[in-house]
């Protein structure tokens, strides 16, 4: 049976696996010669030596698309970038250097780019995306047998898993306790782990410069085909990872794990139950606020990507609930990692700091309710991004409106020793770093504290600061109410 079908020129090159064990042999050269040049090692010289060594690789292995002008110019900027690293390794010239490695790179792989969102997309794919093609690659040196494709389907599930059941080890002493009863020590003593870590990490990173996947235009042609229309090529992703079953796995498992967490959570923090031995309230709050956050920025990650629009787990009516319930543990993990910071603060004061995590917390909170309402109503990215924005927006406009100086000193000095008869006592150098709006509870300090001096020269100080904020050129109208509040507290004051 004769039949018409139309067939396009894949975007990106398949991937031959005869090609690709020499490849992976140069990138475990890559790899130990950046254990040989990084691992334990100040880093100096050794990062240009590096990204010479990445270059020669990437343009040894990809000679057949690149042409004398295009060498000549990325050669030219990775020497130009190689200046500052030579002159000194600094937050600057590195990511100068990265820059200039990342530009030479694109033109030695890329050689169809020629607008810049193409260049940009370009840059995407091989330095945000590229990294993680090398996991995908990898499972195509061997056959997909039943064995393998089984690997495929748990590899993804057991090593988020193992993630998360990391950052919980760090948030919560009790399954830190657990985790230790495994005795990894018996692994640890014949295998580096960090080691073994630090290895994966570069060859992730060099493998996209080895191995290229560039883009090629897109030709449409209509063939006669006698039989069945074979089937279109693999995607890019790998359907083992990213399909239903592996979704499904991944949900499961991580449901089980963030139910354990969060019943911990409810008999220890929120019941008030008794601790085990050696711990305290305080280090069980503190420890975990932000691993917990970490968490569940991880969790928002994986939900994306999986229940991405037009994606095959979209419509599942099993992955669905199992999203939604999951959605709602990281919801109530961080309504935990909150009340750990509230305890926290209860115990060692507010800063600054603290009251970001706190407005940090609850904007994550939100972009996790957010993401349940993108699918249950099935919008787009766009509208997540957009609604997000928006939130940001109104959060930031709302904070500049807020006298933080002012709510700090106050709550500080509300729950200090001094004046609540528990807590620790309060600390006045930081209310000096509050500035003037700290003065009102540094009145009330040095009051307590009547014999220290100190305290009443540096506060006259911050008054001679505030009496200049009240000139008109430097006029608010924060200052002036404050100025307001402390002629209110001078008259109150008892005089003689």
């Amino acid at each position: 049976m004769t039949s018409l079908a139309t067939t396009i020129t894949s975007d990106l090159q398949p991937i031959r696996p005869s090609s690709i064990p020499p490849k992976v042999g140069l990138a475990l050269v890559l790899a130990a010669l950046a254990d040989w040049l990084f691992y334990g090692q100040r880093i100096g010289l050794s990062l240009t030596l590096f990204a010479i060594a990445t270059a020669l690789v990437s343009a040894l292995f990809n000679h057949t698309t690149l042409d004398l002008r295009r060498a000549t110019i990325g050669g030219s900027i990775l020497v130009a970038g190689l200046v500052p690293a030579i002159e000194e390794v600094n937050t600057l010239s590195f990511l100068i250097l990265l820059a200039s490695l990342m530009i030479a790179l694109l033109l030695a792989t890329n050689p169809e780019t020629t607008g810049l969102p193409e260049r940009a997309r370009a840059l995407r794919n091989l330095f945000l995306l590229g990294p993680f093609r090398f996991f995908l690659d990898a499972l195509h040196i061997f056959s997909m047998s039943g064995f393998t494709r089984g690997i495929a389907l748990w590899l993804m599930p057991a090593v988020l898993s193992t993630v998360f059941v990391a950052l919980f080890a760090a948030a919560n002493p009790v399954i830190e306790q657990w985790v230790s009863l495994l005795n990894p020590k018996l692994i640890l003593d014949y295998v580096s782990i960090p080691r073994v870590l630090f290895w994966t990490m570069m060859l992730a990173l060099v493998w996209p410069s080895i191995h290229v996947r560039w883009r090629r235009k897109t030709i449409a042609t209509t063939t006669i085909v006698d039989g069945p229309v074979p089937p279109p090529l693999p995607s890019q992703v790998s359907a083992e990872f990213l399909g239903p079953s592996t979704i499904l796995r991944s949900l499961i498992l991580f449901n089980l794990l963030f139910a354990a967490q969060s019943i911990l959570d409810g008999i220890y923090l929120w019941g008030h139950v008794a601790l085990p031995a050696n711990l305290t309230y305080a280090a069980y709050a503190h420890r975990g606020a932000y691993p917990l956050i970490a968490t569940a920025l991880l969790a928002a990650a994986f939900v994306l990507v999986a229940m991405r629009p037009g994606g095959p787990a979209e419509k599942s009516k099993i992955v669905r609930p199992l999203v939604y319930l999951w959605v709602g543990q990281n919801v109530l993990l961080v309504a935990s990692a909150i009340l750990r910071l509230d305890l926290y603060v209860d115990i060692y004061m507010l800063t600054y700091w603290r009251i970001a995590a706190f407005i940090w917390m609850g904007l994550v909170a939100l972009g996790l309710i957010l993401i349940v309402a993108r699918i249950a109503l099935d919008r787009s990215n766009r509208w997540l991004v957009g609604a997000n924005l928006i939130a940001l927006t109104i959060t930031l406009y709302g904070c500049s409106l807020v006298n933080f100086d002012a709510f700090i000193a106050d709550y500080n000095l509300s729950h200090s020793n001094e004046m609540s008869g528990k807590g620790l006592n309060i600390d006045a150098n930081y209310l000096f770093t509050l500035g003037p709006q700290a003065l009102p509870a540094l009145d009330k300090v040095i009051a307590h504290r009547s014999d220290d001096n100190c305290l009443g020269s540096r506060r006259d100080r911050l008054v001679e600061v505030q009496l200049q904020d009240l000139a008109w050129r430097s006029w608010g109208f924060r200052n002036w109410r404050l100025q307001r509040r402390l002629d209110a507290l001078a008259k109150a004051r008892p005089t003689g």
